[in-house]
């Protein structure tokens, strides 16, 4: 067997350069109708002109009986249907003109979007219509031509303009329901809760129960309210600060019956095995419905002090055994794994518990956002020093966010990306499960068509989606029964992303053990104790053990993978803990059978691995690979720091400002020589980004995307300076085009266009040694975010972390490509004995 090393870590290698992205042409000109220039200004001033008149009637007939108006309208902007509205010019900062929200009715093909315009500015839109009109710009086409060209009717905004949810949740008659209600603003005011306050003295004049607890990001506020129907309507007459309404989440709390077995001297032998750290610096914080630590093989690794409550009214204790199964998982993993076994086990790492879950009654609909975000906090304040890993399978039932950003995975991505207080964290979250039977009958058509559940769509968290091993049944209770899924299969409780639009991340991001489920002669689908995974029970006093499976037990897993990546290498980023995860991934060949069709010479095209990643990621993840090199197989690993953009000289905008480019430290040598032999270059970038949330398009300046990167590789024969020129056009002479080389665009499995998104990317060239040899070159670059396109907000001159990830894997054990770079660039290596 190859030997074991550790990875390489480069410091400060990257060559940093000016960057101006390639222009690739195009516009929104064959997206856009074609208007009769006159006949269209016309018909918008007159719409223009009766919503003015209709908001100042309904403001003065309020006034009248003593009911508070905001200081401005909302109007709803629509496109033509089939054509793109341009919502990147409906807003106006200094003027106070806010883009509020952006909807799209699919079935229709028409988007809608709803903007706030203060009393006294309602000049600004109809001087553009003019415009349109009468003048004309340098190059002879009408002033404001895409804008105008996109708007096909302006009307005043109703609830409908606010609403973002499904229209079956809203509220109905007098029935009052818990309601998400976004307030947009300045970042200053909504930081220093002048608009909170402004909302919370309009909702107590209208009767309408706000709960205390509020959510802030970047331009916008969430809080929760148990309104009515006619309340909202109120509340959009009165409050200038509306932005949108959803319908507030319950989540969904995943427990497992009882057995009553005495297992006490097996957690006897267990425990005598264990060797505990007592000093930890990796703490792995549990959010669920709180842990008994009374449990004997949880006593070691779970200290009183380190419990906590979002509500010290529930208590500490575990009130249902959720919390108390994860932790089982997440400190030993898989107890049938462990309990036979004889040798001594190592546990560097501790556990922390935060319950956010009420013991009894209906779950609070609180904002669950805000409720994990203090739950980490809770536990940062009680041990600062620890470097902590946030695992959380507590998801909501639905899945009707379909990808898009709702104020639960926002508020994840912001506390993961230091947004508060630069601290960056790791996250990982359950992709959500199916768990009604009819939907079993349908597997695996029932996993493709049942999406992640809120908040697995978090871009910076680790989702984790299930598969699995576990197909022998012994119990003679299921004598004739049969495993669902075959071995190495999607798990059947497992939720996808297949269907999602093309630009939300791709989730889950890997998959682990998840259990499966046994089918009968009569077709009848149910669980049993073989097909699932062991774990600590919550009431040891009756019984030590209880089954645990799904997706909360595949992110326990996940949660102990990164743990122990984590105490390997104290000093990673969490960027490059994710990223290692992901990197070590590969799916089972049985998993690409179950999803993906071969060509006829048995290979797979893009298009498949793009479903592919779609139903289980990159897929299940290797410890050893993620811990260490061997001989055969090379990992080099970058962490570093990139400012995205820069003001323009003349003081006139923003843009990109550089791109950094890596070159490799390479086993050339070793590789030529190996000529035609099979090589595996890998690369993953990894980084966080901050969030942009509210629904505003999420594209042009309202990205929900603080920043992108990519990366690049240089092709066959391709140098330095062509590299260069092919990925930046600032490195070019003015009149130079893109120079005409060949960038091996079918040399990865999965591609650029169904790799790049989200916030991390890995692919894989399986080529030649040969080939490989002179492809040492990455390029990492920027892609426009939010902190270029809002300037206002103050973040456009930060700087950016990112983790890059490239490894080398040759089959052949006997060949060496560690030694020759270690040996480049001054790392020793020890012939481990």
């Amino acid at each position: 067997m190859a030997n074991e090393y550790p990875h390489i870590f480069l410091h400060d290698v990257q060559q940093s350069s000016d960057y101006t992205t390639p222009r690739s042409g195009g516009g929104n000109q064959d997206k856009l109708p074609t208007r009769e220039r006159q006949v269209h200004s016309i018909r918008l001033q007159e719409q223009w002109a009766a919503i003015w008149t209709r908001a100042r009637e309904e403001q003065a007939s309020r006034i009248a009986v003593s009911m508070p108006v905001k200081n401005g309208v909302y109007i709803e902007f629509e496109g033509a249907a089939g054509y793109e509205l341009v919502t990147k010019s409906l807003e106006h900062h200094t003027s106070g003109i806010r883009l509020l929200n952006v909807r799209k009715d699919l079935e229709q093909k028409i988007t809608r979007a709803t903007v706030f315009i203060p009393m006294g500015k309602q000049d600004f839109f109809l001087k553009k219509i003019l415009e349109y009109a009468q003048k004309e710009t340098l190059k002879g086409h009408p002033r404001h031509d895409e804008l105008i060209r996109s708007v096909q009717d302006m009307r005043l905004a109703v609830l409908d303009s606010f609403w973002i949810d499904k229209q079956e949740l809203l509220p109905q008659g007098e029935l009052a329901v818990w309601c998400e209600i976004w307030l947009q603003g300045e970042a200053e005011k909504i930081e220093k809760k002048e608009i909170e306050q402004r909302f919370r003295d309009i909702a107590l004049f209208l009767g309408i129960e706000v709960k205390e607890r509020t959510l802030r990001f970047p331009e916008r506020a969430v809080l929760l309210g148990r309104t009515t129907r006619e309340q909202l309507v109120n509340l959009i007459a009165s409050s200038p600060d509306i932005a949108e309404f959803r319908r507030a989440k319950e989540t969904a709390r995943f427990f497992l019956e009882l057995e009553n077995r005495d297992q006490t001297e097996w957690v006897a032998d267990l425990r005598a095995r264990l060797r505990i750290n007592q000093e930890p610096n990796v703490a792995v914080c549990v959010l669920d419905t709180g842990v008994n630590n009374g449990h004997e093989l949880l006593a070691s690794v779970l200290a009183d002090k380190d419990r906590h409550a979002v509500n010290p009214d529930w208590g500490l204790s575990d009130h249902n055994g959720h919390g108390t199964l994860m932790s089982g998982v997440v400190a030993f993993g898989d107890l049938t794994e462990v309990l036979p076994e004889s040798y001594q086990i190592q546990i560097n790492h501790c556990l922390e518990s935060v319950k956010i879950l009420p013991p009894y009654g209906e779950n609070d609909p609180d904002l669950y956002g805000y409720v994990t975000v203090q739950g980490m906090s809770y536990a940062a304040i009680q041990a600062p020093e620890r470097i902590r890993i946030g695992c959380m399978a507590v998801t909501s039932k639905d899945w009707r966010d379909f990808g898009k950003p709702s104020s639960w995975s926002a508020a994840i991505d912001q506390f993961t990306s230091g947004y508060d207080d630069v601290n960056r964290c790791l996250m990982i979250v359950s992709a959500g499960n199916i768990s009604d039977s009819v939907d079993w009958e349908s597997y695996p058509d029932s996993n493709l068509n049942s999406f992640i559940h809120d908040p697995g769509q978090s871009w910076n968290a680790l989702t984790v989606g299930a598969y699995t091993q576990k197909a022998l049944l012994s119990d003679p209770d299921f004598d004739g029964y049969v495993p669902l899924a075959e071995p190495d299969q999607l798990s059947p409780f497992s939720t996808t992303s297949r269907t999602w639009e093309s630009e939300w991340p791709v989730k889950p991001d890997i998959v682990m053990e998840g259990g499966n489920l046994a089918k009968a002669p009569d077709d009848f689908i149910s669980e049993s104790d073989d097909l699932s995974l062991l774990s600590t029970c919550y009431q040891p006093t009756r019984r030590q053990f209880d089954k645990i499976n799904a997706t909360s037990a595949a992110a326990a897993q996940a949660a102990r993978m990164a743990a122990q990546l984590q105490v390997r290498y104290p000093n990673a980023w969490p960027e490059t803990i994710r990223g290692l995860m992901i990197h070590s991934a590969d799916w089972p060949e049985a998993l690409k059978r179950q999803f993906m069709t071969a060509d006829r010479r048995g290979e797979y095209s893009k298009t498949e691995y793009g479903n592919l990643l779609r139903i289980c990621g990159y897929g299940v993840p290797s410890l050893s690979k993620a811990l260490a090199c061997a001989s055969n197989s090379l990992t080099l690993i970058a962490e570093a720091e990139i400012q995205p953009y820069k003001k323009k000289d003349n003081n006139s905008g923003y843009v990109t400002n550089e791109m950094h480019l890596y070159e490799l430290p390479w086993p050339r040598e070793v590789l030529l020589m190996m000529e035609t032999a099979p090589v595996k270059l890998r690369i993953t970038l990894s980084y966080f980004i901050e969030p942009g949330p509210g629904e505003v398009g999420w594209k042009d300046k309202y990205r929900y995307a603080s920043y992108g990167l990519r990366f690049d590789l240089n092709s066959r024969g391709e140098n330095k300076d062509e590299f260069m020129k092919r990925l930046n056009k600032a490195v070019r002479d003015d009149d130079e085009d893109k120079p005409d080389t060949n960038s091996d665009r079918d040399r990865w499995i999965i591609g650029k266009k169904k790799r790049d998104f989200g916030s991390v990317q890995s692919d894989i060239w399986n080529g030649t040694a040969v080939d490989i040899a002179t492809c040492n070159l990455v390029g990492v670059y920027p892609l426009i975010g939010w902190w270029r396109e809002r300037p206002h907000l103050q973040r456009w001159d930060r700087k950016a972390r990112y983790s890059l990830i490239v490894s080398l894997h040759t089959p052949d054990e006997t060949i060496d490509i560690y030694t020759p770079v270690a040996t480049q660039i001054g790392v020793p290596v020890q012939i481990p004995v």
